[in-house]
This record gives structure tokens, C-alpha cells and sequence, in this order.
């Protein structure tokens, strides 16, 4: 079976076709960060129109070039969470080619896509796990019981850990987006020279706060001399700080399930630090597995949906063809018969 996935939930627009048999075909992204660029971050209306521009472009080049267009057997779109217009895009236009082909269109989670993702690379991870979701809007852990079975353990309360990233590298003068700018800035930034904080480490709960974090760093920041290496010492501190809390936390999860292995998902995950320092925590504490998805797949991506796609339908519990999007749709509410 081949799936054609399709994902528009923020500003990157992707295409991808996944096979049953041959694994992934193809896998194509539209990025908008030239156009975002010149206004500091992401805005809505602009980044829909933009999906509608690239949406055909993708399917031209896949479809007239390769000729792969009949052999599609199921049709796979991200229906949140995200932002309601981009989502609108990918939904509508995945419906229009699901009716005009006469085959079934699911309406799947961004944030279980990106919780499977590492499964594109590795299938033979085994549930449960505890997942470790960081983006640019979200930073969550996640108890995986079974496919479709997630409970959220922890949340973020403010900006999530991937936004704080932006918005701190904003305040440095560095492009966007801004996270892999610091992180690049970072290397070269001294140990210790600064020392930020770590908000809500010693609370109970699971749950995050960056808000604080973020304008700790904005402070130090005016205060500083604004040389590179200064700005590079900063970068660094806060890196550190943002790592070390996402680390404490996984940790207290995995230790209250007492499961050894972890899924690390979402852009941040492509943070080599991050993925060194949680290895050296698995093994060393827990003696156990930690999975990453490739650099290529820990960005919005269409493969994550296809494949998701096609583990859905396997399952046989989706919507009759609608238009379907949810910009607030949670991971842990996957009752996709009702799409509540």
C-alpha cells in the first residue's frame, strides 16, 4: 500500500509517499523561512497563502516527473494541532484529491507523528516508552502505552522550550529561525561564564516554565557588551539551562514508570547536545534506549504523516471524507472515529 502524506500545519508545506513494502519513496519539503525572515517570525496569513503556492509546485515535481500518481492507495493530512488556516490548506486539498481518486483520507495528529517519527529509521521500537515532545510550540513528556494510547505527563505552562529558543536568539540578533542559530553560536560560547536558572526542577510535577528563563536571558543581555564572544558565552548558558530541565524532568518520568525506553521528537531533538547528554542519562541511570528520528524528520515533515497514515488505517478508526482540522487537538485524545 502507498501513502501519500501531506502536512500544513505551520509554515512548512511537505509531501511525502510512504510504501507498506519498500519502506519511505519520497519525501519533499517547501520551507518558508525566507519569506518569515523578514518579519522576525511566523505570521498566519501569510504562511496559508504560501502552502497554497507550494502544495502545487510538490505535487508537479513528484507526480508529472515520477509518474507514481496512480499507484496511490490512501491519502494521510495532518488535522492538528497547528494553525487553523495552514491546516485548512493541507485538509481541503487532501479531501479534493482523496474524492476526485476515489480513495480514503485520514485525518491524522502532528504531535504523533512526531512522537513516531524515529519509527521511519527504526520500526522495531517496542511500546511503552516515555517521548520527550520539543518544538517551537510544544514541550511535552508523553507516556506511550500503545499506539493511540498517550497520556501527557508533563506540560509547558508558558512558551515552549523551542520558542524560548527564538525568542532569546531574537534578542541576540541572530536570524530566523533562531534556535539552530544559538545552538551554532553556542560552541563557541565559554563554560559558566554566565549561569542561568532552572524554573520549576524542584516542583512535583512534570510540568515546564521557559517564560522566566526567556527574560532572565533578556536581562543579561542589555546588560552585557554585546561582543560576539559575549553574546556566544550567553548562547551557551542558556542552552545549557534549557537541556538541563528538559533532562531532570525526563528523568523523574522515567523513574515514576520505571520504563527504559525514550523517544526524543520534535525540532529541538536535533540539538547535539541534547541527544549526547540524554544518552549518557539513559544508560547511565536507567541502562536502557534512547531513539531519535534523523535530522531530516525532526522538522515538520510529510513522511511522519504517511506513515502515521498508514498505521491508522490499519486500525480501520477514521472519519467518513470530511474536512477536518482541529488546531488544539491533543495527543492525548486520539478518538479518531469521533475526531474529538
Amino acid at each position: 500500500m502507498k501513502v501519500l502524506g501531506i502536512e500544513t500545519s505551520c509554515d512548512d508545506t511537505g509531501i511525502a509517499i510512504y510504501d507498506s513494502e519498500e519502506g519511505l519513496l519520497i519525501n519533499e519539503i517547501y520551507n518558508q523561512k525566507k519569506l518569515h525572515n523578514m518579519y522576525g517570525g511566523i505570521i498566519p496569513e501569510l504562511a496559508s497563502r504560501e502552502h497554497m503556492k507550494a502544495m502545487i509546485f510538490l505535487l508537479k515535481k513528484i507526480f508529472y516527473k515520477k509518474k507514481i500518481f496512480q499507484g496511490i492507495d490512501l491519502i494521510s493530512y495532518t488535522a492538528g494541532p497547528g494553525l487553523v488556516g495552514s491546516l485548512l490548506v493541507g485538509a481541503t486539498f487532501a479531501c479534493s484529491l482523496g474524492l476526485s481518486l476515489n480513495i480514503p483520507v485520514i485525518p491524522v495528529n502532528h504531535m504523533e507523528g512526531h512522537l513516531l517519527s524515529p519509527m521511519l529509521d527504526c520500526t522495531l521500537i517496542e511500546f511503552p516508552f516515555i517521548g520527550l515532545l520539543v518544538s517551537g510550540k510544544h514541550t511535552q513528556i508523553i507516556a506511550a502505552y500503545r499506539l493511540g494510547e498517550y497520556e501527557i505527563l508533563g506540560n509547558c505552562l508558558d512558551d515552549a522550550a523551542g520558542e524560548a529558543f527564538d525568542k532569546t536568539a531574537k534578542l541576540l540578533g541572530l536570524k530566523y529561525p533562531g534556535g539552530p542559530e544559538l545552538s551554532k553560536l553556542a560552541r563557541s560560547g565559554i563554560k559558566k561564564s554566565f549561569y542561568f536558572p532552572r524554573p520549576m526542577i524542584h516542583d512535583p510535577s512534570l510540568n515546564f516554565s521557559f517564560s522566566g528563563l526567556k527574560t532572565y536571558a533578556a536581562q543579561v543581555i542589555k546588560k552585557s557588551n554585546q561582543s560576539i564572544q559575549e553574546k556566544a558565552n550567553i548562547a551557551r548558558a542558556f542552552e545549557d539551562a534549557v537541556i538541563d530541565i528538559l533532562l531532570i524532568k525526563t528523568k523523574k518520568a522515567l523513574t515514576k514508570k520505571k520504563w527504559k525506553r525514550l523517544i526524543i521528537a520534535g525540532g529541538v531533538s536535533a540539538n547535539y547536545i541534547l541527544r549526547k547528554k540524554a544518552e549518557k542519562m539513559v544508560k547511565e541511570y536507567f541502562n536502557g534506549q534512547v531513539f531519535f528520528s534523523s535530522l531530516d524528520f525532526c522538522t515538520d515533515n510529510a513522511a511522519m504523516i504517511a506513515y502515521l497514515g498508514l498505521l491508522r488505517y490499519k486500525e480501520a478508526e477514521y472519519p467518513q471524507l470530511e474536512i477536518l482540522v482541529k488546531p488544539k487537538w491533543s495527543i492525548s485524545n486520539m478518538c479518531y472515529k469521533k475526531f474529538s
